[in-house]
């Protein structure tokens, strides 16, 4: 027969009370010495963790029951099997603790660092100036301007060429003429003052690397975009 021990919050105590049971049975039968020489610590280990090893049958489980000393060692031992789970549970609460917190450190480091570094970064104000850059509709200007702009973050303030309508417009910075490779784009409209129509937006141009790009704006009512040679450096 198999000792089975079933897991529960009273599972000291039920340990207790069949050996308190197995102990009066053999008091009722005159068996008030214990038999045999004293188990091992090994069997004792097994005896105080409940193992399905343990046999019932095994007249060492009726020797312990019967004798101080055994028991005396039983009682050692369980004290210790208590202690090291009180250290374990201590242990991985501490654990995760300190793993929570340094996730929570982490997180907030990072949107810390987000933060400044969207602080820090420098917003440089430009104008570009195409009122005279006359154009014809996916080609070069016929007056061309030099237009540069640094790798930083810029408020551009462009002028349009003359007679550019007031409204909506894309603005974008491209690798080429046809609209690809597009490094930077936004939606902004155009205002007039006196004789010029002009437009703000604002480019993060950080990433971008030095070298010849195009500089597009195209208006809501006119699918058609207008380049002008741009540099970035």
């Amino acid at each position: 027969m198999r000792l089975n021990w079933h897991r529960s919050s009273s599972l000291e105590d039920r340990f207790e009370k069949w050996i308190q049971r197995l102990h009066q049975q053999r008091v009722l039968r005159g068996e008030t010495q214990p038999i045999g020489p004293c188990p091992g610590k090994a069997f004792l280990f097994d005896l105080e963790r409940r193992s399905k090893r343990i046999n019932l049958s095994d007249p060492r489980v009726g020797h312990a029951a019967t004798c101080s000393q055994c028991m005396s060692r039983l009682l050692a031992l369980r004290h210790d099997h208590r202690a090291q789970r009180r250290r374990r549970v201590i242990t991985i609460a501490v654990a995760s603790c300190i793993a929570f917190i340094l996730l929570v450190i982490g997180v907030a480091r990072y949107g810390y660092q987000r933060q400044a570094a969207n602080q820090e970064a420098v917003v440089l104000v430009k104008t570009v100036d195409l009122f005279e850059a006359g154009t014809v509709r996916g080609e070069q200007p016929r007056t061309l301007q030099s237009v540069s702009l640094p790798a930083a973050v810029v408020r551009i303030t462009i002028i349009l060429p003359r007679f550019s309508p007031i409204g909506r417009y894309s603005v974008a910075i491209t690798r080429d003429q046809t609209g690809n490779g597009v490094v930077a784009q936004g939606n902004t409209m155009a205002v007039s003052k006196g004789a010029q129509t002009s437009l703000t937006v604002q480019f993060d141009l950080r990433s971008a690397k030095n070298g010849r790009y195009f500089l597009s704006t195209t208006h809501e009512q006119d699918q058609a975009s207008y380049y002008y040679p741009l540099e970035i450096r």
